[in-house]
C-alpha cells in the first residue's frame, strides 16, 4: 500500500513539490490530505490534490495566485482556496484542480444549518476533526513525511471506517459526517465499525439539522458509487433513510402470511444493481434514481384482494408524484425531478401491452410518451424483471426485445424521435382561415393523434382529414 502511495505522489510530485516549495519560502507549512492519501495510497490518486497548511486564506491567496492558471474563492469563508494548475507530467499535459484549506476546526450549534469555522495552529489538530481515520492521514511536503496520528493506515488496510475521535463527537461536530459514513462504505466498499454504526443509530435524527444541499449532494455521491446498495442499506439500517429518503424504508412492507408478496425494498435494490449493468457510458443518476424510487408508490396503493392476491393499482401514477415531491424537497433540479419522475409514471407501460403483439400506433405511443428519456426507460424496464422463475424472466426479455425490434423498424421509417402532425400551426390556420386560439390547438391535437394512429399520411391527406374534422365540429 505505502509502495503504492509513493509511486502516485511521484506522479504529482511536480505539481505538489512545487507548490510546497512557495509556501516554504513564505514560511509556511503544506501536506497532502484527507482523501488524496487515502486515494494515493489505494492507488486511485486522481489529479484532485487536497492540501492543508498553517498559512490564512489571504495568505494563501498571496501564494497561490502569481502560480495557478486560475483561482477561485467560493469556499473562502470555510478557510478553502481553489485553483487550477496545468502542468508538463512526463509527456502529457494535464490539468490538476487544488484545493489548499486552513488547519481549522468546525462544529454545529444545535440552532444552525451551518458550521462555525475557527482556525487551528497544527496538522494534528486539523486532522483530529476530519471525519474517518483513514481521511485523516497526511503527507508534509516537500519532504514526504507521512503523518497519521490516528491509526489510519491500519484502518485502510482492513478496510473499516473508523472515527479519530469518538463518533457521538464526530457527528455532533457534523451530522453530515453519518451519511458521509454511508456514501464512503459504498464508494470503497468499506464496512462501518459498530461503534460508529451505534452512534449513527442514536443520532439520526441530528441529520434534519443539515441543509437539504449538503444531503443531497452525498445521496447522489453515494447513489454514483460502485456499490450504492451498501450504503442504501446502511442508511435504512441505522433510520438515516427516515429523515431523508423515508419512502425507501417504507418499501419494506410487513410479511402476512396469508397474502404473500415480493419484498419491494428488496426488489428496489436488485432493480437498482440490475439497471447499473446496463449502464454503458458511466454511472447514469437520472436512471439510477428512477430505478431506485420506481416502486415507492406501492406502500400507498396496496390492496388485499378477495382471491388473496395483492394489488398495487396505479403506483406508478402514486410513486411519480411521491419522487416530485421527495426531489422537490432535496432541491433536485426541475429538469431532473421531471426525468425521474417520468420514467417512474412511464416504467410499467411495457406491460400494458400484452404479450408483444406491438402494433404501429402503440410503438409510436410508447416512444413519443418516453421522448428523449426512451433508452433509460428500455434500462429500467429491463431492470425492473427480478423474478426467480427463469421461464417468466426469458418471456419477457423476448417480449421486450419484441419492441425494441419494431422501435428501430419504425424508426427507419418514420421520424419516431420527433414525431409531429404533417401540418404545422401556420398551414393549420391557413387551411382553416382562423387566427390563433383554441381551435388551432385542438386541430394540431387530431392530426396528432391522427399521425400516431397512422404514421405519415402526407400533406394532402391531412389537408383532407383536417377539412373534415373541422366541418363535422361546425
Amino acid at each position: 500500500m505505502q509502495r503504492r502511495a509513493v509511486s502516485e505522489l511521484l506522479r504529482v510530485s511536480p505539481v505538489a513539490d512545487d507548490l510546497a516549495r512557495r509556501f516554504q519560502e513564505a514560511g509556511f507549512s503544506l501536506a497532502l490530505v484527507g482523501g488524496s492519501v487515502r486515494d494515493a495510497l489505494l492507488g486511485r490518486l486522481g489529479n484532485d490534490l487536497d492540501f492543508t497548511t498553517d498559512a490564512r486564506p489571504e495568505d494563501v491567496l498571496k501564494i497561490v495566485r502569481p502560480w495557478a492558471d486560475a483561482v477561485w474563492e467560493v469556499g473562502i469563508a470555510f478557510g478553502t482556496v481553489g485553483c487550477q494548475k496545468d502542468a508538463r507530467v512526463g509527456d502529457t499535459d494535464q490539468r490538476f484542480l487544488v484545493e489548499v484549506t486552513t488547519y481549522r476546526s468546525e462544529a454545529y450549534d444545535r440552532t444552525s444549518r451551518k458550521p462555525e469555522v475557527s482556525y487551528g495552529d497544527s496538522i494534528e489538530q486539523d486532522l483530529v476533526r476530519r471525519d474517518f481515520t483513514v481521511n485523516a492521514m497526511a503527507v508534509a511536503l516537500p519532504q514526504k513525511e507521512f503523518i497519521d496520528p490516528h491509526g489510519g493506515l491500519k484502518d485502510l488496510s482492513e478496510r473499516v471506517l473508523r472515527t479519530p475521535g469518538t463518533p457521538e463527537d464526530s457527528f455532533s461536530d457534523d451530522p453530515l459526517r453519518m451519511l458521509r459514513a454511508a456514501r464512503f462504505a459504498a464508494q470503497l466498499d468499506f464496512d462501518v465499525a459498530p461503534e460508529v454504526v451505534a452512534a449513527m443509530k442514536d443520532m439520526a435524527g441530528r441529520i434534519e439539522i443539515v441543509s437539504a444541499e449538503r444531503v443531497r449532494d452525498e445521496l447522489n455521491k453515494l447513489i454514483l458509487s460502485t456499490h450504492p446498495r451498501k450504503g442504501l442499506a446502511l442508511l435504512v439500517d441505522t433510520g438515516l433513510a427516515d429523515h431523508i429518503l423515508p419512502e425507501l424504508p417504507a418499501l419494506r412492507l410487513e410479511d402476512d402470511e396469508h397474502h404473500r408478496h415480493k419484498d419491494v425494498y428488496d426488489h428496489s435494490l436488485i432493480v437498482l444493481e440490475q439497471a447499473i449493468d446496463l449502464e454503458e457510458d458511466g454511472p447514469d443518476l437520472v436512471l439510477r434514481l428512477a430505478a431506485l424510487l420506481h416502486d415507492i408508490g406501492k406502500p400507498r396503493t396496496r390492496r388485499f384482494e378477495k382471491d388473496g392476491r395483492v394489488s398495487f393499482h396505479h403506483h406508478e401514477v402514486v410513486g411519480a408524484k411521491m419522487t416530485k415531491k421527495r426531489m422537490t424537497a432535496l432541491k433536485y433540479s426541475n429538469e431532473l425531478v421531471k426525468d425521474v419522475s417520468r420514467l417512474v409514471e412511464l416504467h410499467l407501460r411495457f406491460h400494458g401491452y400484452g404479450t408483444g403483439e406491438w402494433t404501429d400506433s402503440a410503438v409510436r405511443r410508447y416512444v413519443r410518451d418516453a421522448g428523449p428519456l426512451l433508452e433509460r426507460l428500455h434500462k429500467l424496464t429491463r431492470s425492473d424483471c427480478t423474478t426467480r422463475n427463469k421461464r417468466k424472466a426469458t418471456a419477457l426479455s423476448r417480449a421486450y426485445d419484441g419492441l425494441e425490434e419494431r422501435v428501430a423498424q419504425l424508426q427507419e421509417q418514420e421520424e419516431l424521435d420527433s414525431i409531429r402532425p404533417d401540418l404545422d400551426g401556420n398551414q393549420i390556420m391557413k387551411i382553416l382561415g382562423v387566427g390563433p386560439g383554441p381551435e388551432i390547438g385542438a386541430a394540431y391535437a387530431f392530426l396528432l393523434e391522427l399521425r400516431l394512429e397512422n404514421g405519415p399520411v402526407g400533406h394532402d391527406a391531412a389537408v383532407t382529414a383536417l377539412k373534415k374534422w373541422w366541418a363535422e365540429r361546425g
